[in-house]
């Protein structure tokens, strides 16, 4: 019996442009078949075991000349996958209706008799319009949006376009229109659209890393030559583009790099752009944290010093075939609010945690009380700092620790133009550290802010703050 299939729109770029209805979609798929620009971030929602299939790996990369890609083989294989009965996702970039060859893999699934359903998507001009201040319509300036392609199929006989037609539309919006922009504004010249309209190429957009070249149909080809704007970017054409200077919230606001793993949060003052600088990874080997847990009993505390350490610590006391009952009248420490709440998740209430949010000040809390001689387990990362186990030892405890996970750099971290951002945010020492290999130094004139003594000491060791 066939599986089915949800052609889902992933937005943009933005990981967390998706819809929650693709993300839940997401969640369950057995085979996840996605466009190379889909973010990696998106993947995350996948369930464990998930096949996770890059369409880079089946046809070519492709940005504007979308008819190079092996568009035959990637459609053969939902069909295989489905035909296995798998239950298939296939991510397409922005909408899934504008631009994405739908049509193509739907025609396929309908000759075979596979069920299928469309999600829609973010489309790339909607987030373009969203991500620069330009509204696609305005009343005064235009009242209509026409969005084109600037590549069309090679093999059509007849060009669907109609240059004269285009040229008296309000708001043009081009998709991958880049590499032949000169043609399209000889075209739209021609056709009578006057060579002073306004122009806003925005590329990559969405993305930490997207840029905006703003011109007129007159000089506009050169401005992106000289920017050396590249695919993939949305062009808009039309009068509404005068209303980027105005509105384009993004360039007006303090732009603020946080490099942590925490949610975003939002109503915050500024925009926050989340490049988590360090990666949480289970162990390879679980032996010997396996073996703390299953004499979990003979500790008199259990001293938790991130959300993570909690996370690990559950998921491998379920492995084991145990719940929280096991830690009857064993007391519980946080070092913060995230790993109380964290713990909360598994039905288990902080028995301590300290107002000041860090491991110093969880080591003032137990000084007022008498640990002596008292038994404390204490799960760690692999790279955690020892301080709070030297402390709790110099208070009289016996403290036996083990490593619950890994904190690694990620890898393929974006280049970055650091001077776009007005502060850069470290919450850990880790993130110092892997910002100084990635990016190295910070630009003069961007602001630092660490949270807590020990990450504020790893910047100035690692010269990024005076």
């Amino acid at each position: 019996m066939s599986g089915k299939v949800y052609l889902v729109g992933a937005g943009p770029g933005k990981s967390d442009l998706i819809t929650v209805r693709g993300v839940n979609i997401l969640r369950e798929g057995d085979v996840v078949i996605y466009d190379y620009l889909v973010d990696r971030q998106i993947l995350d929602e996948t369930k464990d075991g998930a096949e996770l299939i890059c369409c880079e790996t089946i046809g070519k990369k492709r940005y504007s000349d979308g008819f190079l890609t092996h568009s035959e083989k990637i459609i053969q294989l939902i069909i295989k996958k489905a035909k296995e009965g798998k239950k298939v996702v296939r991510l397409k970039n922005g909408d899934p209706g504008i631009f994405g060859r739908t049509s193509q893999e739907l025609e396929a699934l309908a000759k075979e008799n596979i069920e299928f359903e469309i999600v829609p998507g973010v489309s790339a001009a909607n987030a373009a319009s969203a991500f620069s201040g330009i509204p696609l319509t305005d009343r005064r300036f235009a009242s209509s949006c026409i969005l084109v392609t600037g590549h069309e199929d090679p093999t059509k006989k007849d060009r669907l376009l109609d240059w004269r037609g285009l040229a008296k539309e309000g708001t043009i919006a081009l998709y991958m229109a880049v590499e032949n922009l000169p043609g399209i504004i000889r075209n739209l010249i021609r056709s009578g659209r006057s060579p002073l309209t306004p122009v806003a190429v925005i590329q990559e957009v969405s993305l930490v890393t997207q840029r905006i070249v703003r011109g007129t149909l007159k000089n506009i080809a050169r401005r992106v030559k000289e920017a050396a704007i590249k695919p993939p970017a949305i062009i808009i054409i039309g009068e509404v583009v005068k209303l980027e200077k105005k509105f384009n919230w993004l360039r007006k606001n303090k732009k603020i790099l946080f490099t942590g793993l925490s949610p975003e949060r939002f109503f915050l003052k500024g925009n926050y752009f989340h490049i988590p600088l360090i990666k949480i990874e289970p162990l390879k080997h679980y032996e010997e944290f396996d073996d703390y847990l299953r004499r979990i009993r003979e500790f008199d505390w259990i001293v938790f010093s991130s959300r993570y350490g909690v996370e690990y610590f559950f998921r491998r006391l379920n492995y084991l075939g145990y719940d929280s009952r096991l830690l009857k009248d064993i007391k519980i420490a946080a070092v913060g609010n995230s790993t109380k709440k964290r713990l909360l998740d598994f039905g288990v209430r902080a028995d301590l945690a300290p107002e000041k949010e860090s491991s110093a000040g969880l080591l003032e809390k137990f000084k007022k009380m008498d640990i002596k001689a008292k038994k404390i387990f204490l799960p760690h990362s692999d790279i955690s700092d020892k301080g709070l186990q030297s402390g709790l030892e110099s208070l009289g405890a016996m403290v036996a620790s083990s490593v619950a996970y890994r904190n690694v750099m990620p890898r393929n971290l974006p280049d970055l133009d650091l001077t776009f951002f007005d502060e850069i945010m470290f919450t850990s020492p880790s993130t110092v550290r892997n910002f100084r290999e990635r990016y190295g130094s910070v630009p003069r004139g961007t602001r630092i802010r660490c949270i807590g003594e020990v990450t504020l000491r790893e910047a100035r060791r690692c010269k990024l703050s005076g």
